[in-house]
Formats: C-alpha cells, sequence, structure tokens
C-alpha cells in the first residue's frame, strides 16, 4: 500500500499549531525588551526607569530564567509528559507579564522577565520534542522549522506593535499567545512515542489514528516506535554516557548551539539599531523591522524547503554566508576606524548589505536546523536528559556572548569582534561537513538505529 495516500495531516498539522503558539510567545518575550527599554529609561516615574545598567539587565535576564527553566523541563518532559509541560510553561508566561504591566519598581520588572524567561526555556525544549514525536518523517522537518519561525514572527509582531504601543499595553499584548496555548493545549493529545514509553499500547495508537487519520496502518507505526523502545527498556543513567550512540548525538546536539550562539546572531540582533544609526541610516527603528521582515520570510523559506534539501546543505549555505558577510563587517569597521578613514560615508552600504546578507543567512540554516535536530537525533531515553543540556547550553552562550560583547568590542576593537565571528563561521561549516549526520525522510528510530551502527564499528 502507498502509505502516503493513506495519510491525512490536517489533524497533525492542527496540533503543531496549537504547539507552536509557546514559540511566539518566546519571541514577545525576546522582542518585547527592543521597544520597551527606550520608554522605561525616559519613564517620568522615579521607581520605574532604568539606567544603562539596569537596561541591560532587563534585556539579559531573560536568558538566566530560561537556563532554569530548560533544566527544570528536561525532567519535566518525562516526568509529567510532552503536553503537561507544555501547558506548564504557559502559566510563568503569562504571571510574568502580568507582573510587568502591574509594576511598580524596577524589581518588579526583573522578576516578570525572569519569569517570562524561565517560561521561554521550558518552550524551547518542549515544543521541538512534541512536533518531532507526532510528526512523520516526510514532514518533520518543515514542521520543526515552524518553531524558529513563530520566534520570529513573534519578535517582528512586538517590533510591529512597538511602533503604536507603549510598554503596558504591549505586555498586555504579550500575554494573549501562552493564555490561547494554555486552553487550545487542553484539547491537544500527548504524543504517541511518550504514551508507548509509559506502555499505554492503546492510547497511543488512538493518537497515532488521530493524528494520521482512519486509513493509515497506525499498528505498523507503533510497532516500529515499540521495537525500538525494547531495544532500550531502562530508563536514563548516567553510564549511559560511556555509549557511542549517546554521547554522539549529545557532542553533535551540544556543539550545533554552541556554534549557533557563537555566531554573534545575538548580538547582531542587538545591535542591529547602533550599526544602522552608524551608517546613517535615520529610522532605526524601521530598521529593525526590516531585519525581523528579512529574518520572517528566510525562515519561511527554511521551512518550505527543509524536508526537499535537507538539513546539512541548509548548515553548510547559511554557515558560509554568515562567515562572509561578518568577515565584510569587520571590513567595514576596519576602514572606519583608520585614521584617514574619510572613505566610511560611502560605505555604510556595505554594513546595511552584511547585516542583510547575515541575518537571511542564518534564518536559513542556523536558525531552525539546530532545534529541528536536537529533537531528532537522541534515543527516547536520553531525549529529557539531552535536550535539557543543549537548551542549557544555548541559553547560557547567549547570556555570556550578550553580556560580554561590549566588552569584546573594547579589547578586540570592532573589526576583530567580527572577525572572530566570521572565524567561528567558518568552523562551523567544517564541523557540519564532517560530523553532522543528515537527518532528512528518517524516522526517529531510524536515525537513532543509524547512531547505533556507526558505534559499532
Amino acid at each position: 500500500i502507498n502509505i502516503e495516500l493513506c495519510m491525512k495531516n490536517s489533524k497533525l498539522y492542527l496540533a503543531t499549531f496549537v504547539s507552536v503558539l509557546g514559540p511566539l510567545s518566546f519571541g514577545f518575550v525576546l522582542g518585547y525588551s527592543s521597544p520597551a527599554i527606550p520608554d522605561l529609561t525616559t519613564i517620568d516615574d522615579p521607581h520605574l526607569r532604568l539606567n544603562d545598567d539596569q537596561a541591560s539587565w532587563f534585556g539579559s535576564i531573560v536568558t538566566l530564567g530560561a537556563m532554569v527553566g530548560g533544566l527544570l523541563a528536561g525532567w519535566m518532559v518525562e516526568r509529567i509528559g510532552r503536553k503537561l509541560s507544555l501547558m506548564f510553561s504557559s502559566l510563568p508566561f503569562v504571571f510574568g507579564f502580568t507582573i510587568i504591566i502591574a509594576a511598580r519598581s524596577v524589581w518588579m520588572l526583573y522578576l516578570g522577565r525572569a519569569l517570562t524567561g524561565f517560561a521561554s526555556g521550558i518552550a524551547s525544549l518542549v515544543v521541538p520534542l512534541y512536533i518531532s514525536e507526532m510528526a512523520h518523517e516526510r514532514v518533520r522537518g518543515t514542521l520543526g522549522s515552524c518553531v524558529q519561525l513563530m520566534v520570529v514572527l513573534g519578535i517582528m509582531g512586538v517590533y510591529l506593535a512597538g511602533l503604536f504601543l507603549d510598554w503596558r499595553w504591549l505586555a498586555i499584548c504579550s500575554s494573549i499567545p501562552p493564555t490561547l496555548l494554555l486552553v487550545c493545549m487542553c484539547f491537544m493529545p500527548e504524543t504517541p512515542r511518550f504514551l508507548l514509553s509509559r506502555g499505554k499500547q492503546r492510547e497511543a495508537e488512538e493518537v497515532l489514528r488521530y493524528l494520521r487519520g482512519p486509513d493509515a496502518p497506525v499498528e505498523y507505526e507503533c510497532d516500529r516506535i515499540k521495537e525500538a523502545f525494547d531495544e532500550e527498556c531502562s530508563s536514563f543513567q548516567m553510564s549511559d554516557l560511556k555509549e557511542a550512540h549517546v554521547y554522539k548525538p549529545l557532542a553533535i546536539g551540544i556543539l550545533l548551539m554552541i556554534f549557533q550562539q557563537m555566531s554573534g546572531i545575538n548580538t547582531i540582533m542587538f545591535y542591529a539599531e547602533n550599526i544602522f544609526e552608524q551608517a546613517h541610516f535615520k529610522e532605526s527603528d524601521l530598521a529593525s523591522l526590516i531585519v525581523g521582515v528579512i529574518q520572517v520570510v528566510f525562515t519561511a523559506v527554511a521551512a518550505l524547503i527543509m524536508d526537499k534539501a535537507g538539513r546539512k546543505i541548509l548548515l553548510i549555505i547559511s554557515g558560509v554566508a554568515m562567515a562572509i558577510s561578518t568577515t565584510a563587517m569587520g571590513v567595514y569597521f576596519y576602514l572606519v576606524s583608520t585614521p584617514e578613514g574619510g572613505v566610511h560615508t560611502d560605505m555604510s552600504w556595505l554594513a546595511l548589505a552584511s547585516v542583510a546578507v547575515f541575518i537571511a543567512g542564518f534564518a536559513l540554516g542556523w536558525g531552525p536546523v539546530p532545534w529541528l535536530i536536537m529533537s531528532e537525533i537522541f534515543p527516547v531515553k536520553v531525549r529529557g536528559v539531552g535536550s535539557s543540556l543543549c537548551v542549557l547550553t544555548n541559553w547560557s552562550l547567549a547570556f555570556i556572548v550578550t553580556k560580554t560583547f561590549q566588552d569584546m568590542m573594547k579589547s578586540l576593537t570592532r573589526a576583530g569582534t567580527f572577525w572572530l565571528f566570521a572565524c567561528m563561521c567558518i568552523l562551523n561549516v567544517i564541523f557540519t561537513m564532517v560530523f553532522v549526520p543528515e537527518t532528512k525522510g528518517k524516522t526517529l528510530e531510524q536515525i537513532e538505529q543509524t547512531f547505533r551502527e556507526s558505534s559499532d564499528q
């Protein structure tokens, strides 16, 4: 039988759509500081007014909350399941924004940001897992890329809303997606793989029938997933880390996250407005909106071609584009900083072009793919622990890179900093070519099998 003809994907798309309200919420969280900080640094109320140092913490405390969230989520997805973890994450989103709305002091602002960060950490782990465990291999890449697509849509949505709303109304708007998430997730299923890991075969088959349509061969799919479980059976122990089919995917997942953050994406996003101002591009809010649009468009392109092109080729194209543009950026700052730099007024197009190419390149591969691969490569029993370590790595590096960026610019000069990012991008291309496996079109169980086979040799 031709399996594709029997499959109905509409329910799968519905479940994916509801779950990506989580990433949309954390896009709102990430983007929120950009329009809110100018409001809060100039506000009349002395209890709420932020100085530069406080503003920097207002931006970066989110990443600290997210680290804690990621650690907790790895334990939660194994304990209470994917669905309940996701529903739980919407609570700190809503509470956090509520505290910001009601803020009477800077501490309340910090607390609200930390809580929304905590929620973002949980969502950034649970949603990719939830989607990859429900989707079948033909659409898993596209659906998994929707995570990053919704993050950048959220960021852009906040930028847009920030042009019209003050920081309080912005926080009110930002609490809508997580509220929807909480309500709608009640009607969505738990993932079949989690149910099978709990020995609930009948429920797992019902969920698969709901997701794949009445005519699809769900018993066959169920049996394939069960076989993989029976090979492992036990739950995770530290001694499992000695096995190659566990530590190889773990190393790949963590390194992908390190390279994603070390490409300098956060600093470029964070710094885009300044770059545009220095390039004498007057409307800097408009500029960050343009950045948002580029990101959304190219992440959407990546989602559409993810299952056709494959993950690996997109990572390579993306890495090359980022290496070229960060090098160009370094050249621009180098030329501007030389004493006879009378050239720099004509060079501003170079800075703008580099930012555009960098962001397009990032969105095409290194944005969505690490999160996607993280949700695909772990064997079932280390999925919680493994994803947890990846998320922790990602958010802690995001914190370190954004916090130390200003100091790096001082010690390495601006040109040097961007050239350092360029070296990282070249390294990530080599790493991808040598170590990253292609996961397109394989079931999660087949991916696990390839790691077992390569570790048996």
